[in-house]
C-alpha cells in the first residue's frame, strides 16, 4: 500500500479550482447543442469536458484524503508557489520580450540563454557563452537561410 503523502501548501483550493474549472467546460460544452443525439456537434466537448469533470472528482476526494499540514498560511503558499528562481527567471522572461523590439531577436535571445545557461547550468561564463552563440548560430542558420523567416532586428540598428 502506498504511503499517503502530505498535502501541499494550496493543493485543496487548486483541486477545488479545478472541479469548478472543468464544470464550468460540461455547462459551456453541453450548450453548444445539448444531448440531443450522438452525432451533434456539442459531443465530442461533452465528452471530454465530462472526462475532465471526472479526473477533477477524483483528484479533489484523493486530496482530501492526505493529511493536512500545519495551518495554511499565505506566506507559505506564496513561497511555495513562487521560489525566488521562478521569480527571477520570469523578470528575465519580461525583460526579454520588453528587450526584442529595441536590441532584436538574435542579440536578445543569446543574452537570454548566456543568462539562463550560466545561471541554470553553473558551469561558468565561458562554457555558457559558447553553448548561448552555438545555439544562436543554429537558430540562424535554421530560421533565417533554411526557412527565410525574417527575424526582427531592432530599432537599435536601424
Amino acid at each position: 500500500m502506498k504511503r499517503s503523502e502530505p498535502q501541499r501548501p494550496g493543493e485543496r483550493l487548486f483541486a477545488l479550482l479545478l472541479v469548478v474549472f472543468a464544470g464550468y467546460m460540461f455547462w459551456e460544452s453541453h450548450a453548444i447543442s445539448g444531448f440531443s443525439g450522438l452525432t451533434t456537434g456539442g459531443v465530442m466537448p461533452m465528452l471530454a469536458s465530462g472526462v475532465m469533470v471526472l479526473t477533477a472528482l477524483v483528484i479533489l476526494t484523493e486530496t482530501i484524503r492526505k493529511t493536512r499540514t500545519a495551518e495554511p498560511h499565505p506566506q507559505g503558499l506564496i513561497s511555495y508557489l513562487f521560489p525566488l528562481r521562478v521569480v527571477l527567471f520570469t523578470v528575465l522572461v519580461a525583460v526579454y520580450v520588453a528587450a526584442i523590439p529595441s536590441v532584436g531577436f538574435l542579440p536578445t535571445s543569446g543574452g537570454l540563454l548566456f543568462v539562463s545557461i550560466w545561471a541554470l547550468w553553473r558551469r561558468g561564463p565561458v562554457w555558457s557563452l559558447a553553448i548561448s552563440l552555438l545555439s544562436i548560430g543554429v537558430i540562424y542558420l535554421l530560421f533565417r537561410v533554411v526557412f527565410s523567416v525574417v527575424l526582427p532586428t531592432g530599432s537599435l540598428w536601424q
